[in-house]
């Protein structure tokens, strides 16, 4: 209650204490962000579909289960409600500068990437980077070969939350012919190391035929060959302005002048498969999981806040 009555004093808005009420009694409402725990996500969506809201902001990831995370798509794409997921590399200048550089082949083809953080949870942190891996490539993951940790990091909120990291290699899929004369060909594969425990920095890199890029953060560092190292400075032109600022922007463009939306929330159903992948090739003793998911595969149900 004292945080709402802050919230009310800062904003000077209504507060309430139930999702639903909100709902029935604030009139009509353009944008709802859903900040809540990944397994209500679905329900939150429907209700706000079918309360006449145009623009729904929901936290990553997706849904918890394959199921959930396409009816929430189908119930948005029916109604034309704009459903956009918290993947907030997406939004920031930096990642899209880097996705523009290699398809215009800044780094010529590429040869493979390499995601790696130390604080394990596939679902909660490898959402945000199999996504960005996907949208930097422009390639969707197309099979999974992983293995989980086994650590058992604790998670405060108990065992329902339990969302381990692992070990792995992503396929993207890829329609490239080997050239004359030799080079890259075939699909892209992508290399994770996310271990739960570790002190090794977060860093995404992507390698080509003529330089390579590292996210480092927010921080973007660039090698081409032959050419001096260039760093993208992880404040530039985001001064005072988050990614999720840069969201909202995007959203509120899309519905007051109808300019079309950069990221289709499809795309979030995929990554959710990514990471269900991963749990299902453990299963099977790292043996590659092929997306789309099937039959019991796809029901794992991913624990993440």
């Amino acid at each position: 209650e004292g945080r709402r009555q802050r919230f009310r004093d800062r904003f000077d808005v209504p507060v309430f204490s139930d999702w639903q009420q909100m709902l029935t009694d604030s009139g009509h409402i353009d944008i709802v962000g859903i900040a809540t725990y990944t397994p209500v996500h679905a329900e939150m969506t429907k209700a706000c579909v079918e309360a006449g809201v145009r623009a729904i902001y929901c936290e990553k990831p997706i849904a918890a289960t394959i199921d959930d995370a396409e009816a929430m798509l189908a119930v948005c794409r029916q109604a034309g409600t704009l459903l956009v997921i918290n993947h907030n590399l997406r939004f920031h200048p930096n990642t899209r500068r880097l996705r523009d550089l290699i398809a215009d082949g800044g780094l010529g083809t590429l040869t493979s990437v390499s995601a790696q953080w130390t604080s394990g949870r596939l679902g909660n942190v490898g959402t945000h980077m199999f996504d960005a891996i996907q949208m930097v490539t422009g390639l969707p993951i197309t099979a999974v070969s992983g293995t989980l940790d086994d650590s058992s990091k604790p998670d405060c909120r108990g065992d329902d939350f339990r969302d381990p990291g692992g070990w792995g290699v992503l396929r993207l899929g890829r329609d490239l012919a080997a050239p004359d004369g030799g080079g890259p060909a075939g699909d892209l594969m992508c290399v994770v190391d996310a271990a739960d425990y570790g002190s090794a920095p977060f860093r995404l890199r992507f390698h080509g035929t003529d330089g390579w890029a590292e996210c480092q953060g927010r921080e973007v560092h660039v090698n081409r060959n032959g050419e001096a190292p260039q760093v993208w400075a992880a404040d530039a032109e985001t001064a005072g302005k988050s990614s999720m600022d840069r969201a909202m922007e995007e959203i509120i463009h899309t519905l007051d002048d109808g300019a079309p939306f950069a990221y289709d929330a499809a795309e979030a159903v995929r990554t959710l498969e990514a990471i269900l992948a991963f749990h299902a090739s453990h299963r099977s003793d790292a043996a590659w999981a092929a997306l789309p998911l099937a039959d019991d595969d796809r029901r794992i149900v991913l624990h993440s806040g």
